[in-house]
């Protein structure tokens, strides 16, 4: 028995630990292909480009979207705003954006319904539908990019055996307090995931907020409305095209692709946001990505929970000190990834590494007990 136990505690392990070495070649992998595409777009043709963007009552937040869009470098786009039911002068201040540029450039589509059950999945299939770009661009009310966006997330596809390609997306840090780090530095660290395991071969979730697919990505898995229900939509679309599409799907690592997004307020909000991304691993309609969401944050979740027992316990020590040298080069891939998105390395990010594991093992433990997720104040059915 002994021997068995070994082997598991051990084997379990090293595994894990095998597994992320993998996710930062995976990584590496992304970085390389990126520079490619590069190369490439600059030799080709531009293809026109629709970006897509939901909003709901979202005035106050709109500001530097909109000075970002007018920025934009790129030869040919258009815009394509999905007003979904707003109230509080939204639809005025998209209505004025829109009539500041030549006609049919940015469009208004104004939803007086919508019947979910995931709302922003609803709203983006009115607005894909509405469009008409090659490419097909989306983003939120919330973020704010570089001139060159556009033009870097359009050259991840320069290649046409890519049908989707997702972006870096960063929290904006707007304190000093460890709460205003914590949430920028776990949104870096969910991309170093997300690079990783797509530079493998297998992507493990999606940035909606940032991610460009090709029309013909769309046609051949039967259109937007063929992408199944999914608290987490975006992550739901990369597994429909990878599965069914194919073609094959990029991550973004450049300066230019990335986008800023504002924080959460406190902890509630962030915490309801960060359930619904992990509730969308944990039941994701695509076995591949739910089974294994679920082997990894079951193994970082079991690291957290043997944790207090190894003084009683010290056969228990390589579970845990497994999931926190794995989240040590997470935490060094994040910064890697985040540039100057993130302050620069130092003893501030040594409790953000602790604590992040026993934060998605918290999460966990809510999705496993069926807490319902909300978005923008209504439950996801």
């Amino acid at each position: 028995m002994s021997f068995i136990f070994n082997l598991v505690r051990f084997g379990s392990s090293a595994l894990f630990l095998v597994l992320h070495l993998f996710a930062m070649i995976g990584i590496i992998v992304e970085v390389r292909r990126g520079n490619r595409a590069r190369v490439s777009a600059s030799r080709a043709l531009a293809p026109k480009v629709s970006v897509v963007i939901p909003a709901h009552d979202e005035i106050a937040r709109l500001g530097p979207l909109l000075e970002s869009l007018r920025a934009q470098v790129y030869p040919s786009f258009d815009v394509v705003f999905v007003d979904d039911r707003s109230t509080d002068g939204t639809t005025e201040l998209l209505e004025a954006f829109a009539a500041s540029w030549p006609e049919g450039r940015v469009r208004l589509l104004r939803l007086t319904a919508n019947p979910g059950p995931n709302f922003k999945q609803y709203g983006l299939a009115r607005g894909i539908e509405a469009s008409d770009g090659e490419l097909v661009l989306l983003t939120d009310a919330d973020c704010e990019m570089a001139g060159d966006w556009i033009s870097a997330m359009a050259a991840q596809l320069a290649d046409e055996k890519v049908g989707l390609a997702v972006g870096p997306v960063f929290k904006r840090i707007e304190g000093e307090r460890f709460y205003d780090l914590y949430q920028a530095f776990d949104h870096a660290v969910r991309y170093t995931y997300l690079a990783g395991t797509t530079g493998l071969g297998a992507p493990c979730g999606a940035f909606g907020n940032n991610m460009i697919v090709r029309r013909t990505a769309l046609d051949r898995i039967g259109g937007y409305e063929a992408v199944p229900y999914s608290v987490t939509e975006d992550a739901a679309l990369v597994a429909v095209v990878r599965l069914k599409s194919g073609l094959s799907i990029r991550a973004a690592t450049s300066k230019s692709s990335c986008v800023v997004t504002q924080g959460e307020k406190g902890w509630k909000e962030l915490t309801t946001q960060c359930l619904r991304w992990n509730n969308g691993g944990l039941f994701a309609p695509d076995p591949v990505t739910r089974i294994g969401f679920r082997l990894l944050i079951g193994f970082i979740s079991l690291g957290v929970v043997v944790l207090p027992l190894i003084p009683f316990f010290p056969s228990l020590w390589p579970i845990s000190v497994s999931v926190y040298l794995a989240m040590t080069m997470n935490t060094i891939a994040a910064l890697a990834l985040a540039g100057k998105n993130l302050p620069p390395p130092g003893l501030r990010y040594v409790p953000q590494t602790l604590f992040t594991p026993a934060y998605n093992a918290f999460l966990t433990l809510l999705g496993i007990l069926r807490i319902q997720v909300r978005w923008k104040g209504e439950k996801l059915g």
